[in-house]
């Protein structure tokens, strides 16, 4: 069975399939925010999404994120690893990109064990 949780006609936010978790691209809500509060906005709602799928960062799998400007991967970098469990790091890609709304810094997806 999938489960498919916050979809329009476009995307849903979360899909569940198999015992694996795939969280859409997720932005900030404030795209005057600093690169590091973008950051923590976004990781502060994957935990929301994590729980709508029976999963939490603790279960990473496989993170994307695109940054707009690479110049501020350190200032992500710092949020991530605060907010990541030790020990249960995913296989991770950051690449540079300009994000569909170009005013905002950073998008992240997720995929995750579910239970």
């Amino acid at each position: 069975m999938i489960e498919r949780h916050e979809t329009n006609s476009r995307l849903s936010r979360v899909v569940v399939y198999n015992g694996l978790a795939f969280i859409a691209g997720i932005g900030s809500d404030t795209a005057s925010a600093s690169v590091e509060d973008q950051t923590r906005g976004v990781l502060q709602k994957m935990d929301s999404y994590l729980a709508m799928a029976n999963s939490d960062k603790g279960r990473l799998l496989s993170a994307t994120i695109w940054l707009k400007d690479l110049k501020d991967i350190a200032a992500v970098n710092s949020v991530w690893d605060a907010w990541l469990p030790k020990g249960s790091a995913p296989s991770r890609t950051c690449v540079q990109s300009v994000p569909a709304r170009s005013e905002f810094a950073l998008v992240i997806s997720l995929v995750a064990a579910s239970s």
